[in-house]
């Protein structure tokens, strides 16, 4: 193991952690079925690996031994015979692969995102949190379960430079440079889900500014972005030390 991943690798075990059970106190959860990673740095020449969540856990559950170590191969490095879900490693190694820039990725079926994931509409911009993924989302078609391999260049190519894409029929995806970044976008991605199935279950006909507003708030969250996603995340991690001590300790141990 390469000495840069020696130092970075228990860091990404916990801020992984971190957000697997941050998504079930926020109930994004499908009861074992859920899937987030991250992308472990490595020296030049070398296979790209990430950490996954193993099968049949509850994301709740999870601590940092828990977790597995997964090359883009699709072998597991740390845990034989342990496996993980076979649609997350269809998503996640072909978007670790071809993007640079998406060092953890995060997915879910959650409840709001799976109803708006059904809507031909897509993601409207009824208030300015949902104004934020305004022409800045993307949208990949539904195929089936994501099983076959064959389907990793559409994923790759429909989410294109986005860091938030809604998966039709399917549920919500975000990617981040960081854990804090790709947090940062599901935790309004599924706010601004969770406000659209609030409004149009009150009124068939919401009240949405014009394109030229919707696009001026978009981009003034850019000069907030950096400071807004570093900030929540550890507001975040402070909510887990204090309402579930011992969080990132070693299964064996909590």
């Amino acid at each position: 193991m390469a000495s840069s991943q020696i130092k970075t690798e228990p860091k990404l075990r916990r801020e992984l952690t971190a957000i697997y059970r941050l998504s079930a106190y926020f109930g994004w959860m499908d009861s074992i079925f859920n899937h987030i990673s991250v992308r472990i740095p490595c020296e030049a020449g070398e296979e790209q690996s990430y950490l996954v969540n193993p099968e049949g856990y509850l994301s709740g559950e999870m601590s940092p031994d828990l977790l597995l170590k997964v090359n883009t191969s699709g072998k597991v490095l740390d845990q034989p015979g342990v496996t993980f879900i076979p649609a997350g490693f269809t998503i996640h190694s072909a978007i670790h692969v071809s993007r640079e820039d998406a060092t953890c990725i995060v997915h879910n079926h959650a409840m709001a995102g799976m109803v708006v994931s059904a809507m031909k509409e897509g993601l409207l911009p009824l208030t300015q949190i949902s104004m934020e993924f305004y022409n800045r989302i993307a949208y990949h078609d539904f195929g089936g379960i994501e099983l076959e391999l064959s389907n990793q260049d559409r994923i790759t190519q429909d989410l294109g430079n986005h860091k938030a894409m809604i998966m039709r029929n399917h549920g919500l995806l975000t990617v981040g440079e960081t854990v804090a970044e790709a947090f940062y976008y599901m935790y309004y991605l599924h706010e601004s889900c969770e406000i659209q199935m609030r409004t149009l279950s009150a009124t068939k006909n919401p009240l949405i500014p014009s394109p030229e507003i919707c696009e001026h708030t978009a981009s003034q969250y850019d000069q907030y972005h950096q400071g807004d996603v570093q900030d929540l995340w550890a507001a975040m991690l402070r909510m887990l030390d204090r309402e579930f001590p011992n969080w990132d300790q070693p299964k064996t141990s909590c």
